[in-house]
């Protein structure tokens, strides 16, 4: 069957270093494929490409006359003012919005959204239901999306398999959840290297398939390497002699050590030696009957539970639930209601939030690590207690040596989170707090997170919606569950699905969304009691982001001028692509900054206004 939408021998480059080269892909009606790789791949770019929104600089892209396609972007674009209502209808053709209006009133009570609010006080999970409303309004026959689980609780992601498995439409996703490939996708395409490969089988056979690649890529490296040597044994007793007559040969030497080069994987496990500091006690944290409420919400009723040394909890539930509150009152930052909590001796913790953390975008990362604003420096970092130089530190967090001395501003979402989960994993500690801490993570950093906490010895409580995280790594999973009570199940959350049974299982998108829609209404309430007066937090970011602005424009101008120095490209081509990639980094950074002050800024003037 021909492909209704197809790339061929599709290029695009950076400065004169390909990001992708000679790839080929092929999109069929019923397909439902995922694309997978690093960060820094070029996926992105590849679903741009595919929608048309994105220049080939080599190939060219087929379409099929008639077919219609929704592109789901990673981080939606969302006009101030706009209602749900209209954004959704931005996914119409001019031609088309009054006769599909009906349409639009389907998907907001399917997705259970108010059409009458305003898109900027949805959560973040509300606005992925918009977007997602957005991309199928107009009955595509084929759907790109890029990262939609994004935001998304653990209950909103079983209902967005559910909605997606209800659509006709052709799909080409990309993910890092892995739970979600493996119920969605019958096809794989894997981008490594600039090249791509596919398989025929769905995710769920992806690490047999890319076992027998790698594999096979060792065999022919092992070949290479055998004819390296000869071609090296050739170099050192004849190439003087032979010196015009064989240059040709010389040549093909270089060409086969690039070609290794290429082949050989970068990744490496992470070293981290951990220090749990001085032993604690047997009973890390006990809980006897405790419960906590704000007015008339219940957050936990009566909840027991024992946390023993060495355990290792996940922590599930919709957003909004109440799981930090929660942890909040496991740690003793906050006091139960009723009931008792006894933390054991000698606990030593460290709580990961990426949320509550901040960094400083003007440093490096080098400098980050040092600590350079409370006054630290010099080249080594004190990790769980031991001396590491900041490179080495750096590489076991999968950056290049090259970007220890980059600002910190240039950085992706998901290198911010590497680069924060390096900094609080400097601390030792026998208890590790981690909320959410795979967002924006790739595949293979979310292998290297899962290695490094699978070799930590001490106990460990985990806030996440990745449902192939858990399952990995945990031992026993407290849920809130849909009926409001907080329960403990043995085991990861395959193993809860399973001794829930039934009791809470809907395959009814419409019943999914309504609760949706209640924990929606729930915020919306929240957000709409008025403050008196800015937080300290916002008061400080409204002082601090016109600087940090300065800062990044200053970045972007000076990055220009690099990549558009003549003398530059000629001298250090390799670099074009690592320059184009911050100089995008810092672009995106510049437009979040001033939506963040402008809203800050209306935010100052509305308190003001209604003092006076």
């Amino acid at each position: 069957m021909p492909p209704i939408l197809a790339l061929r021998n599709a290029s695009v480059r950076f400065g004169e270093k390909p990001l992708f080269s000679g790839v080929d892909i092929g999109i069929q009606p019923g397909d439902r494929i995922c694309l997978v790789g690093r960060n820094g791949t070029g996926k992105t770019t590849l679903l741009k490409a595919l929608a048309g929104t994105q220049d080939l600089d080599e190939g060219h892209r087929f379409i099929q006359p008639g077919t219609r396609i929704a592109y789901l972007r990673q981080e939606p674009v969302v006009p101030p003012g706009q209602t749900v209502a209209a954004f959704i209808e931005d996914g119409l053709d001019d031609d088309e919005r009054d006769l599909r209006q009906y349409r639009v009133r389907d998907l907001l009570g399917i997705l259970g959204l108010d059409g009458d609010a305003i898109t900027t006080t949805l959560s973040g999970g509300g606005l992925r239901r918009a977007a997602l409303g957005q991309t199928f309004v107009g009955d595509p026959d084929i759907v790109l999306l890029d990262e939609p689980t994004n935001h998304l609780d653990i209950a909103t992601v079983e209902w967005l398999e559910g909605f997606l498995r209800q659509n006709q439409a052709a799909m080409l996703m990309i993910s890092h959840d892995r739970a979600f490939l493996r119920q969605m996708s019958n096809k794989t395409l894997w981008l490594e290297h600039g090249q791509m490969r596919l398989s025929n089988r769905g995710y769920e056979h992806f690490d047999e398939w890319s076992e027998k690649v790698r594999e096979a890529e060792l065999v022919a490296r092992s070949k290479l390497e055998k004819r390296i040597a000869e071609e090296n044994s050739w170099l050192q007793t004849g190439v003087t002699a032979r010196r015009k007559r064989n240059q040709g040969r010389l040549r093909n030497l270089y060409k086969m050590r690039e070609q290794r080069a290429k082949q050989i994987n970068t990744l490496s496990a992470p070293k981290i030696d951990w220090d749990e500091g001085p032993p604690a006690s047997r009973k890390v944290i006990e809980t006897r009957a405790i419960s906590k409420a704000f007015g008339d919400n219940v957050i936990v009723e009566e909840f027991s539970t024992r946390i023993m040394r060495g355990d290792r909890i996940g922590l599930v539930g919709p957003n909004g639930a109440g799981k930090t509150t929660l942890v909040r009152l496991l740690t003793g930052e906050l006091a139960p209601d009723t009931g008792r909590v006894k933390i054991g001796n000698s606990v030593e913790m460290v709580y990961f939030d990426q949320n509550r953390e901040t960094l400083n975008p003007k440093f490096t990362l080098w400098e980050t690590l040092v600590d350079k604003e409370n006054g630290g420096g010099g080249d080594s970092v004190l990790v769980q207690g031991r001396v590491r130089h900041v490179v080495a530190y750096l590489k076991d967090f999968l950056f290049d040596e090259k970007q220890a001395r980059q600002p910190v501003g240039t950085l992706s979402g998901g290198e911010r989170n590497r680069l924060l989960l390096a900094k609080a994993l400097t601390k030792r500690s026998n208890l590790l707090i981690l909320d959410e801490p795979t967002n924006d993570l790739d595949m293979d950093t979310l292998d290297m997170l899962e290695d490094l906490l699978t070799n930590y010895d001490g106990t460990l409580i985990l806030i996440s919606h990745d449902r192939d995280f858990l399952d990995r790594l945990v031992t026993s999973v407290i849920s809130f569950d849909p009926d409001g009570k907080v329960r403990e199940y043995a085991g990861g959350y395959s193993d809860m699905i399973l001794q829930r049974g039934d009791r809470f299982a809907s395959n009814d998108v419409e019943a999914i969304a309504v609760k949706a829609a209640k924990t929606e209404r729930a915020s919306k309430a929240k957000a709409n009691r008025k403050p008196t007066k800015m937080t300290y937090k916002d008061q400080r970011l409204l002082q601090i982001l016109p600087d940090e602005i300065d800062d990044l424009e200053s970045l972007v101008q000076d990055l220009e001028a690099k990549i558009g120095d003549s003398g530059f490209h000629g001298n250090a081509v390799d670099k074009i692509t690592t320059l184009a990639e911050q100089l995008e980094a810092a672009k995106q950074d510049i437009d979040t900054k001033q939506d963040q002050w402008l809203m800050l800024e209306d935010q100052r003037e509305q308190l003001e206004e209604a003092k006076s």
